[in-house]
């Protein structure tokens, strides 16, 4: 656990603009030493100046008040380490800042780097996830989460009548993106330096579309082929990994083949009981209890111990069964693969579940169940236009109404103070009293 620690005022300041994300990142000595690790003092007084969506360089320029070609100087350090997000369209230059996950926690341990404090930011990082509720509680405060269970296709049935989403197959998801590469799992390499390793492999990890670009581009994850993500999938779901994708139906960024061990996601699951830290998929397991043989492969299997062996009289005998908790079952499938015995299906769940079509649905409706909707809208006033904040309007009229209401004052604020941004611009300070 974390000692008393006092850290300088600008990672301070950078720790409290990262709790304002959708995510969180409560404070804590032990994160406070981790962007000591990872930001300089310079770095962390720009990293907090900088939108959580893509902004160009001479904007932010402006925003932090440096010089563009120092600035630009220093995000290539920054992108290279992992710490923001930056890209170019049409010769222009972008960037984002990285959140605590899917951020720079991931980019720091999806690769190997000498010379780097890897094994200390292990044990911070740790002790931060794991030894205390609060930040797992922060990142899965809502319904609508970060990632997403991917059912094996195989273990699905087949017929006119069973209809199958192409954003519910892992291998369309694959198959259908633009570009790929492959990285260390961030969670099992972490463990390995954390000195709890696990034996399941380490480079598995699929970045793809938008995601496989930035990455690659910074050396953070390697290029591959189509055909070279495909085999990485079958072989992760050979090792007995559950795919858990990125939580959209568009452009899906990531699919990671996590294990119960070290997963970050499944660790809140299994730790702190947070039993939605990833969305299920929409179907369920169902086991049979007339043909299972009470052999536990599947509850050896299931990642985040969602099936248990019971025994008791049956038929004048007394044997064993599965049992699935209809509330923990993820719908992987990973179960399906084990069972030799007939007693294990894949049915449609009775509602389906809920997936935002894309990452900025997503981001908007995390920060509404969150109540950080004024927070998102106040860091990205500056560079969204009337189409985005229309979006965001669009978002929260879809949005049940206790949520919805929720939202509504942060609105009220966020465009009262457009409105007078734009007076300001106009009259000079006299705006100041309106």
């Amino acid at each position: 656990m974390g000692h008393s620690h006092v850290a300088p005022l600008p990672y301070r300041l950078l720790q409290q603009r990262l709790d304002r994300n959708v995510t969180g990142a409560p404070d804590s000595p032990d994160f406070l030493r981790i962007l000591q690790l990872l930001f300089t003092p310079a770095e962390a007084d720009l990293a907090r100046r900088i939108p959580t969506t893509f902004t160009s360089l001479r904007r932010l320029a402006r925003r932090a008040a440096i010089p563009e070609e120092q600035l630009s100087a220093m995000v290539t350090s920054m992108a290279e380490r992992g710490l923001v997000f930056d890209l170019e369209h049409e010769g222009r230059r972008y960037v984002a800042l990285a959140p605590v996950v899917i951020g720079f926690f991931e980019f720091t341990f999806m690769r190997a780097r000498e010379g780097y404090p890897t094994e200390q930011l292990a044990r911070l990082f740790d002790e931060y996830f794991f030894e205390r509720a609060d930040f797992a509680h922060a990142v899965f405060a809502g319904q609508t989460q970060i990632g997403r269970s991917l059912v094996r296709e195989e273990a699905l049935p087949t017929g006119d009548h069973t209809e199958i989403l192409d954003w519910e197959r892992a291998s369309l998801i694959v198959e259908t993106a633009r570009s790929h590469a492959v990285s260390l799992c961030a969670c099992r390499h972490h463990a390995l330096h954390a000195g709890h390793a696990c034996a399941h492999p380490l480079r598995t990890c699929l970045s793809l579309n938008i995601g496989a670009e930035l990455l690659a581009r910074q050396g953070i994850a390697e290029p591959i082929s189509k055909g070279e993500a495909m085999q990485i999938l079958e072989q992760a779901k050979a090792a007995g990994l559950a795919q858990t994708g990125d939580n959209v139906q568009r452009n899906v960024s990531y699919i990671c083949n996590c294990c119960g061990c070290s997963c970050g996601m499944m660790n809140a699951i299994r730790r702190f009981d947070i039993r939605n830290a990833i969305v299920t998929s929409n179907w369920i397991a169902v086991i049979d209890p007339e043909r299972c043989r009470g052999c536990g492969r599947c509850a050896k299997a299931c990642p985040v111990q969602a099936i248990t062996i019971t025994q008791g009289e049956q038929d004048g005998r007394r044997r064993k069964w599965a049992v699935r908790d209809p509330e923990l079952c993820l719908g992987c499938g990973v179960c399906y693969s084990t069972c030799k015995h007939g007693a294990l299906t894949m049915q449609k769940r009775e509602r389906r579940v809920y997936t935002p079509e894309t990452t900025f649905e997503r981001i908007v409706a995390m920060a509404i169940e969150r109540g950080k909707l004024g927070d998102l809208l106040l860091d990205n006033l500056e560079g969204w236009g009337a189409e985005a904040l229309a979006h965001v309007v669009q978002v929260v009229e879809r949005t049940p109404l206790p949520a919805a209401i929720n939202a509504i004052a942060p609105l009220k604020s966020i465009f009262l103070h457009g409105v007078v941004e734009a007076a300001r611009a106009t009259t000079g300070k006299a705006a100041d009293l309106v």
